[in-house]
């Protein structure tokens, strides 16, 4: 599989490089969990960064406009921007924890039955806590009430 390089419109989410797994190798090892923790501290610097950018935008674009239409516009534009990065501050949340259960070990096994989530799970969902049956038969579960 080619090498994937970061352009300026791909997030750290996308540019980084599959694990490649040795055969033989034991699940979550030293080089599993250094993987993921870069992924996870770049993933967490982004958000962060656009958390900078919100501020920085806010501040900068913030006018009282006469026209009431206009300042409807601007609120709304504000109200959604807020709403995004209040979703990105429950996903850093949710990436301090993954960081810590690296720290403790825990990271990369269910939390429900304690099997293995698997390294392309992760990949796709760094902060995945369940293996995917847990988590479709807690999504059944939801569904049918």
């Amino acid at each position: 599989m080619p090498t994937r390089k970061s352009t300026p419109s791909e997030s750290a989410m996308d540019s980084f490089e599959p694990y490649k797994e040795k055969k033989g190798e034991e699940y979550m090892n030293e080089d599993q969990q250094e993987h993921f923790k870069k992924i996870l501290l770049d993933w967490k610097k982004e958000l962060m960064e656009e958390v900078d950018k919100t501020v920085t935008h806010m501040k900068d674009d913030a006018t009282n406009f006469p026209d009431p239409s206009d300042r409807a516009s601007q609120e709304e534009e504000f109200a959604l921007e807020l709403r995004t990065r209040d979703r990105e501050r429950k996903l850093i949340k949710k990436i301090d924890e993954s960081l810590k259960d690296i720290e403790t070990g825990d990271y990369g096994y269910c939390e429900t039955c304690g099997v293995e989530i698997g390294i392309r799970r992760l990949e796709a969902r760094p902060t995945a806590t369940q293996c995917i049956d847990c988590k479709e038969l807690d999504e059944l579960k939801e569904k049918t009430g």
